[in-house]
């Protein structure tokens, strides 16, 4: 334990920015291109001409305050890495679909603070960004309730469903597949 401690103090003190750079191997996307890094890959199962994805995330994990929800994250890198594919955005359909703890990340800055220790809501920004690119965000109206969550608590774009099971069926309804990780 005392011989990893240097390191987690030197972890720290770095730049934030330096914390931020992409992994090696890894690049920042075509789309985003401050969260959803990257890499490329010699793929053997080819995308067809004219794919057209629809795909939903399961989010239900809160991220650690001040950082970004590892599956908000993911969806970002699913659109960077097929549109620096070939695939034309117009062609990538996403959606989150977010119950449990993983509702925090939906609240607005003064909210999430006040529930959060005065800490920043480090999914905000990615929010914003992926709303802006027509990713849908349902947040389930059980979670809600049990969380105490109100329409007025949720940042922009995020919507609210009846259930997470109501938005998964009604999605899977429209040829939504669910994106197993």
């Amino acid at each position: 334990m005392l011989k990893i401690l240097p390191v987690v103090i030197a972890l720290l003190l770095l730049p934030a920015q330096a914390l931020a750079e992409p992994a090696p191997g890894f690049h920042s996307g075509p789309v985003f291109t401050t969260f959803g890094d990257i890499a490329p890959v010699e793929s053997d199962l080819a995308i067809p001409e004219g794919t057209v994805f629809r795909v939903v995330f399961n989010v239900s994990a809160k991220a650690t305050p001040g950082q970004l929800n590892t599956t908000i994250n993911a969806a970002a890198r699913f659109i960077n890495m097929h549109v620096e594919a070939g695939v034309p955005i117009s062609d990538i359909h996403v959606a989150l679909v977010v119950h449990g703890g993983a509702s925090s990340d939906l609240l607005t800055p003064a909210v999430y603070a006040a529930r959060n220790g005065g800490a920043a809501n480090g999914s905000a920004q990615a929010i914003s960004e992926l709303v802006d690119q027509g990713v849908a965000f349902w947040l389930c109206g059980q979670t809600a309730t049990a969380y105490q969550i109100t329409k007025a608590d949720l940042l922009p774009g995020v919507g609210m469903s009846l259930s997470a099971m109501t938005a998964f069926a009604l999605l899977q309804q429209q040829g939504y597949t669910l994106n197993p990780f």
